[in-house]
């Protein structure tokens, strides 16, 4: 049983924001010894520094894959995290860069096989949020940065991943409770997560015949750099209490989601999404 964090007032002041600055610190531990669920396995994570990304490329590294970790430029937690990786016993490379552009998208992956030889599993998880509590004082730039983050990075990478991929491989993209639930001071994010799901539900139609599964993981409210990244500092202090469970979720608990999409236990999943969201009901 995980407990209630004692979650301080805390603030920053760019997005993507920086894990090793939050306190306390986020959860990203594997809770269990690997079964080799994805042994000989490739798997690039996108946004794979800090938070859910994060504790994705742990885990999955614990399994037996090898990690490819791509991110924009939070160079400190992203190294620490290929040091948490390394400490599994497995192999991590860093790609820094703006997944938004196609042309390093498609860099990302080549240098994912150039490395590993082969890619397996694609984890489309990079994002960026942030308040727009009145939509007409939402800018056009910060529109376009959450709509490249956190969409066009997804069919950019998937793009240069598919000639990779073959039967038996999975891409599994993050969406949001706010895809089903809706935000009203999280419009374009939430928007955006919409997207994930309308693109994993789409892709999973059309690669359903090549064996490519393709589904989605929809966290509710994560203590990871999003939060104090986005939200006012006197808000972070009650972040998660209004869920059912009465607390946030960490990001360990919603990689063994990830892990259950992304190795033979989830065989017989395509177009589906998994909820780790402390009890909120949604429509699936």
């Amino acid at each position: 049983m995980t407990d209630a964090p004692n979650i301080p007032p805390q603030s920053q002041d760019h997005m993507p924001a920086d894990e090793h600055k939050m306190k306390p610190a986020p959860d990203y531990a594997p809770r269990h010894p690997g079964v080799g669920k994805l042994k000989d396995k490739v798997a690039l994570i996108t946004g794979g520094d800090s938070g859910i990304g994060r504790a994705v490329a742990v885990l999955f590294a614990r399994e037996g894959a090898k990690i490819a970790i791509a991110y924009l430029d939070e160079h400190q937690d992203a190294e620490k995290t290929k040091e948490l990786v390394e400490a599994e016993g497995s192999e991590a490379i860093l790609i820094p860069g703006d997944l938004g552009r196609k042309s390093h998208a498609t860099q990302a992956v080549e240098k994912t096989v150039q490395a590993f030889g082969k890619l397996n599993v694609l984890i489309n998880n990079c994002a960026q949020q942030w308040l727009d509590e009145d939509l007409t004082d939402l800018d056009e730039e910060t529109l376009r940065r959450t709509m490249d983050s956190n969409v066009m990075s997804y069919f950019f990478t998937t793009q240069a991943a598919l000639p990779h991929l073959g039967k038996g491989d999975a891409i599994v993209n993050t969406s949001s409770v706010n895809a089903f639930a809706g935000m009203g001071s999280l419009i374009a994010y939430s928007t955006s997560r919409g997207a994930s799901l309308a693109f994993t539900r789409s892709l999973a139609a059309n690669l359903a015949d090549k064996g490519i599964r393709v589904n989605s993981v929809a966290p509710g409210p994560i203590w990871t750099p999003f939060i104090p990244g986005t939200m006012p500092a006197e808000q972070v202090e009650d972040f998660g209490s209004g869920t059912p469970l009465g607390r946030p979720g960490q990001p360990w608990e919603v990689a063994t989601a990830f892990l259950f999409l992304a190795s033979s236990d989830g065989s017989y999943f395509t177009g589906q999404t998994l909820h780790p969201n402390g009890g909120m009901v949604v429509g699936a």
